[in-house]
C-alpha cells in the first residue's frame, strides 16, 4: 500500500511538472472537469458549452468573447489516449435535430479537447500574437465522484455511517432487515453475497430516483465492465466487535478494501488529481421538490464531495511535490429555465446558502468559489398568465412525456433561503406551508442563425469564472 501511494504521487508530479513545462514554454492547456449528480445535465452542459464556445454570439458575458479577441475555436484530438472521446456532435444533433432529445446520461469518463486562439490583451497585446489555449473537458459521473470519500474511510466506518442515515429512507427496510440478519455468520457463498449486495443496490437505485442524492459506492449504480465482478458485490453491515476470520463480515471488508485500491485509487490517480478547474452541477430544484429529507441530504453530499477536492492554488515546487490542485469550483443549479426569469435570484440565492459549508472549506484553502444557476439548454419560453385572480410568472414548453406544448407555474421559491434549509436541518419530513412543483421539459425545436450557439441562461458567465482569466 505504501509503495502503490509512493508511485500514485510520482506519477502525479509528473504530470504535473509536464502540464507546468507546456503551460509555460509551449501553449497552455486548462484542464476543466464537469460533473455532477444524476440528472444533473452534465452532457448537455458540455455539448452547449463547446458549441457556444465554437459560434460565440450567445457569450457576451465570457469577456475574451465580448471583446473579440478569439478568432477561432476548433476541436482536436484529446490527448489522453486511453480516454473516450467525448461524443460532442452526437449529442448536438441530439438536441437540434428535428425532433431534438435529450442525450444519453454520462456513465463512464470521457474527454474532449477544443483548443482557442486568443489575441493578447492589456499592455503586452501590441507586442504579441495570438496563442492556442487548449481547453480539455474530463466528463465523469457524479456518482464517482462520491467514492473518493472512501480512501479515508475503513469498512466498519463505512458500514455504520450508510446503516445510520439510510434508516427511514424509501427503499431501505429490506435491505435492513437482511443486513442484521446477517449478523455474525460464519459461512457465505457467492449467491448469499450476490443477494446482498442487490439489495443493497436496488436500494441505491430507489433513494436516488427519491430524490437522494448521497447514495453510493458510485460503482454500484454505474458498474459498467465492472458489473458481477466481486470488487462490486458487497454490502455495508452492522459493525461486529470480533468478526470471524472468515466469515461474511471479513468478506465484505476485503471487497470493500479492494474496491478502494482497484477502483477507486486509480480513477483519483488518472483522472481527478489532474484537474484544475471544476463545475459541479446540482438539480437543486429536483431537491427541493422532493421535500426537506433530499435537501438536507443534498447539502450534506456537495460538502462531502468538496472534501474530495485539494483546492488552492500552488507555487511550482508544491504543485510539482504534491500533484495539482483545483484553483476554481463552480457550484452551478441547473435547469433555471423551469422557473421565470423573476425567480432566477431567489434560486441563486437557495444555492449559495446550501453550499455555504461546502464553500467556506474551500475559500479558506485558497479556491476562489462560485455559485450560480444556470440553464445550458433554454428549453422553455416565459408567459404571464392570470388564475383565479392572481397575475403567475410561468414557462412554457414541450412535455418530455407526449411532446405537448404547456405552461407551467412551479410555485414562488422564497426570497429567505432559510424557508427551505431551516426544515431540511430540522429534519422536517416535508414542507409545511409551501409546495414546489417539477415538470420534465424535452428540449425545444431551435433555429440557430451563423455564428450563434444553442440559447442558454448564463452559460456565458459560467464560463468566464471558470476559464476567463487564462483567455
Amino acid at each position: 500500500m505504501v509503495i502503490s501511494r509512493i508511485t500514485d504521487e510520482l506519477t502525479r508530479a509528473t504530470d504535473a511538472l509536464g502540464d507546468r513545462v507546456s503551460g509555460a514554454f509551449l501553449e497552455p492547456v486548462v484542464r476543466l472537469g464537469v460533473t455532477g449528480l444524476s440528472r444533473a445535465g452534465k452532457t448537455v452542459f458540455i455539448t452547449s458549452l463547446v458549441a457556444n464556445l465554437m459560434d460565440r454570439a450567445r457569450m457576451p458575458g465570457l469577456l475574451a468573447a465580448a471583446e473579440g479577441r478569439i478568432e477561432a475555436a476548433f476541436l482536436q484530438p484529446q490527448p489522453d489516449d486511453t480516454v473516450p472521446r467525448f461524443e460532442y456532435e452526437a449529442h448536438l444533433d441530439a438536441l437540434s435535430g428535428a425532433d431534438p432529445r435529450w442525450p444519453e446520461s454520462t456513465r463512464s469518463v470521457s474527454e474532449l479537447r477544443l483548443s482557442l486562439r486568443v489575441r493578447p490583451a492589456g499592455l503586452l497585446s501590441g507586442f504579441q500574437g495570438p496563442r492556442t489555449v487548449h481547453l480539455d473537458i474530463v466528463d465523469y459521473p457524479g456518482e464517482w465522484l462520491l467514492d473518493l470519500e472512501l480512501l479515508d474511510m475503513d469498512y466498519r466506518g463505512w458500514s455504520a455511517g450508510v446503516l445510520e442515515r439510510m434508516t427511514g429512507r424509501p427503499g431501505a427496510d429490506s435491505f435492513l432487515a437482511a443486513a442484521h440478519a446477517a449478523q455474525g455468520r460464519k459461512d457465505w457463498d457467492a449467491t448469499s453475497i450476490g443477494e446482498l449486495s442487490d439489495l443493497y443496490t436496488r436500494y441505491l437505485m430507489t433513494a436516488r430516483d427519491a430524490g437522494f442524492a448521497g447514495v453510493g459506492p458510485g460503482r454500484f449504480l454505474l458498474p459498467g465492465e465492472l458489473e458481477g465482478s466481486p470488487v462490486v458485490t458487497f454490502a455495508p453491515l452492522p459493525p461486529e466487535h470480533s468478526p470471524p476470520r472468515r466469515g461474511l463480515w471479513r468478506e465484505m471488508e476485503r471487497r470493500f478494501d479492494a474496491y478502494r485500491s482497484k477502483v477507486v485509487r486509480p480513477f483519483f490517480r488518472d483522472h481527478f488529481a489532474r484537474i484544475d478547474r471544476q463545475v459541479v452541477l446540482v438539480d437543486t430544484l429536483g431537491a427541493i421538490h422532493s421535500g426537506p429529507p433530499a435537501v438536507a441530504d443534498l447539502q450534506d453530499t456537495m460538502t462531502g464531495i468538496l472534501s474530495a477536492f485539494r483546492p488552492g492554488r500552488n507555487p511550482f515546487l508544491a504543485r510539482l511535490l504534491r500533484g495539482r490542485r483545483v484553483e476554481r469550483i463552480l457550484f452551478a443549479a441547473t435547469k433555471a429555465d423551469h422557473l421565470h426569469h423573476s425567480q432566477h435570484g431567489r434560486l441563486s440565492a437557495i444555492m449559495e446558502a446550501m453550499m455555504r459549508r461546502a464553500r467556506d472549506r474551500a475559500d479558506f484553502a485558497g479556491a476562489r468559489t462560485g455559485a450560480m444557476a444556470i440553464a445550458s439548454l433554454r428549453a422553455t419560453t416565459e408567459e404571464t398568465r392570470r388564475h383565479g385572480g392572481q397575475t403567475l410568472d410561468c414557462v412554457r414548453g414541450r412535455l418530455l412525456d407526449d411532446g405537448r406544448q404547456a405552461a407551467f407555474h412551479p410555485g414562488a421559491l422564497p426570497e429567505d433561503p432559510r424557508a427551505i434549509l431551516d426544515p431540511a436541518r430540522q429534519g422536517h419530513a416535508a414542507w409545511l406551508d409551501q409546495e414546489f412543483g417539477a415538470m420534465n421539459f424535452a428540449p425545444a425545436r431551435i433555429t440557430l442563425r451563423p455564428g450563434e450557439g444553442p440559447p442558454h441562461i448564463r452559460l456565458d458567465r459560467a464560463a468566464q469564472f471558470l476559464i476567463g482569466d487564462r483567455l
